[in-house]
């Protein structure tokens, strides 16, 4: 199977590259499915309804969300009316939604979805992480129940990150980092046939700080002092994520190359 995962969307440039780009590469890489961490689309800070139809109608597959999962409050509603998206599954027990499913992939296969929110440096105690995902891949073994099985594992330090992959290895086909929006360049497949990377980067503006324009965030760094409120940049997007070849059989990974598409990143891609 080939599956693509993009990073983090950030704000109306996010949005708009996968919007223009998606659905050529979708065509072009023959991609069987597609996810998207979509929770700062809506100027930065979570996913509306609204957004979310539009990168759900370019050719994404599933959604996923993080820490910022609700700050739009319509996704409350829209997250138990819409399968299409996955919220953590480690969030506040009566979180609407669900934080891992299964879907239907192209021949009948299955492809398991699922979301965790690490621990170590995030602004809000969550649930341990480890414990909600070894419930889902124990329910849902890959080469066995499904055909290929991504986790989005969001959050700040890459060490945890790299845990969760190591952790999940020999169970997950992908386990992929979201949340700092910044792409890192170690892609790989592990020992037990897990595809990884520790973050994917974002889907914005790379003339920015992480997304925002430039101003206010250098302001608060130099000053220490906030005067106005962080805007997602609107220059050109790249989309940056992580491309992964499966093997149907056994859900195995067998390849795993970094994506970055548009924008001014250096381009990379299979």
């Amino acid at each position: 199977m080939k599956i693509l995962f993009l990073g983090d969307v950030m704000g109306r440039a996010g949005r708009d590259a996968v919007a223009e780009r998606l659905p050529a590469l979708r065509r072009d890489w023959k991609l069987d499915f597609v996810v998207v961490n979509g929770e700062n689309a809506t100027s930065g800070v979570g996913l509306s309804a609204a957004h979310a139809k539009g990168l759900l109608d370019a050719g994404t597959d599933v959604l996923t969300l993080g820490d910022h999962a609700f700050d739009q409050r319509d996704m409350l509603q829209f997250a138990n009316t819409e399968p299409r998206i996955i919220r953590p599954l480690n969030y506040a027990k009566d979180a609407p939604g669900r934080g891992a499913r299964v879907y239907d992939a192209p021949g009948g296969r299955k492809v398991l979805v699922a979301q965790a929110l690490g621990q170590v440096f995030m602004k809000r105690p969550f649930a341990d992480p480890f414990s909600a995902l070894e419930l889902a891949l124990k329910s849902y073994p890959r080469g066995g129940m499904v055909q290929a099985s991504l986790i989005d594992f969001h959050c700040e330090a890459t060490s945890e990150k790299m845990a969760a992959g190591h952790y999940c290895d020999g169970r997950a086909s992908i386990v992929v980092g979201t949340h700092t929006h910044v792409p890192t360049a170690d892609a790989q497949i592990l020992p037990g046939g897990c595809a990884f990377q520790s973050d994917a980067g974002m889907c914005g503006d790379y003339d920015s700080v992480i997304g925002m324009q430039k101003e206010e965030p250098l302001r608060r760094f130099v000053t220490g002092m906030p005067k106005g409120r962080f805007q997602p940049a609107l220059g050109e997007a790249t989309l940056c994520g992580l491309y992964v070849e499966t093997d149907d059989r056994t859900g195995r990974a067998t390849r795993a190359v970094q994506v970055r598409q548009g924008g001014r990143l250096e381009q990379a891609g299979p």
